[in-house]
């Protein structure tokens, strides 16, 4: 195995090209990645030797998304549309081996793959919508192209991932590997396509199906009372239209143009300080990763009043007994009857 940076790695199996991510803790689609990914894909290409390519990641997922933390700030790196074009373009069979949770970027790099294999445990999606963004490198023009218009308005617009035997009935994988042979199932995967003289399959090439004016109406509709206020979801759906209406190049424009508008917009920079600030709140300074936590049977409480009395509440809806003290009788009385 070849190193191409500190995070990816080349390697060749009987003309079968391995490119394997190893970015802990959830192979996100940094700067280092991009680039490292540009660089592999460049070699095995230009290698005469391999005559088709697996792409895979080490550790508990695939690709899980792309890095958020960069987003705001000056570009760094490959953007991830260098690798993807290369990807895409790429003149020999590119198999996307995916474990974990593909989601997101990482989901769109599966799709511009010319085929995909998965565990029956992956998880695949498009969640960018709960961030106020779009899914904007091409996965609201491929996705619709592979599941239809109105399967893909679902998914862009909730964010929710599916399993990935829901995924192989899509058409969103090609094929299932057992739990632990994921690599091998995939190279088998990558051979048999040799052997057969299967096409390089690109999402790209196809039509979106059952995109019709009445069911983006009905669509809003039908789902107006909970994308109230929200840019995101309307955003997503503009670019499914503009998937059935334009050639892809120009539909993955207007997908960019209104994913930098969300991306510098209120909404999206709230939601995205949202995310991080929930899992900084799960963090403790000065104690470290992996502490276990104290088991606690009872709680005691001073005072019943508006904030005592909710955070007894929090402690007897997870089945934890409280003991309230007040100063008052008829202010405990209060309390505990609320």
């Amino acid at each position: 195995m070849a190193a191409i940076n500190d995070v990816i790695d080349l390697s060749i199996d009987e003309g079968i090209a391995v490119i394997t991510s190893q970015h802990p803790p959830v192979n996100a689609l940094s700067a280092i990645v991009r680039d490292g990914l540009t660089a592999a894909f460049d070699q095995a290409i230009a290698d005469d030797k391999v005559k088709a390519i697996v792409l895979t990641c080490a550790g508990r997922t695939f690709f899980a998304g792309a890095d958020i933390s960069e987003f705001g700030k000056p570009p760094k790196g490959a953007s991830l549309h260098a690798p993807f074009d290369k990807m895409e373009a790429a003149p020999k069979p590119l198999v996307a081996a995916i474990h974990g949770t593909s989601l997101g970027g990482g989901f769109e790099t599966a799709l511009v793959c010319h085929y995909r294999v998965a565990v029956p445990s992956a998880r695949v999606g498009l969640p960018e919508v709960k961030l106020g963004l779009l899914a904007g490198a091409g996965g609201t023009q491929r996705l619709p192209r592979i599941v239809g218009a109105a399967k893909a308005l679902d998914m862009v617009t909730s964010g929710a991932p599916i399993g990935g035997k829901a995924a192989l009935a899509a058409g969103l994988v090609d094929e299932l590997a057992p739990e632990g042979e994921l690599r091998a199932t995939a190279i088998a995967f990558a051979r048999k396509l040799l052997a057969e003289k299967r096409p390089l399959k690109k999402v790209r090439d196809l039509a979106v199906a059952g995109a019709t004016p009445e069911l983006f109406a009905e669509f809003r509709a039908k789902n107006a009372k909970a994308f109230r206020g929200f840019e995101a979801p309307e955003a997503s759906i503009k670019c499914i239209e503009a998937a059935a209406r334009l050639p892809f190049d120009e539909g993955k424009k207007f997908e960019r143009e209104e994913f930098m508008k969300l991306v510098s917009g209120v909404q999206s920079q709230a939601q995205r300080y949202m995310f991080f600030a929930e899992r900084q709140a799960a963090k403790i300074d000065g104690l470290p990763e992996g502490t276990a936590t104290r088991p606690v049977k009872k709680v005691g409480m001073i005072g019943a009043g508006t904030m005592g009395g909710g955070i007894a509440m929090n402690f007897l809806n997870k089945g934890i007994a409280v003991t309230i003290v007040e100063t008052q009788q008829a202010a405990l009385e209060r309390g505990t009857a609320t």
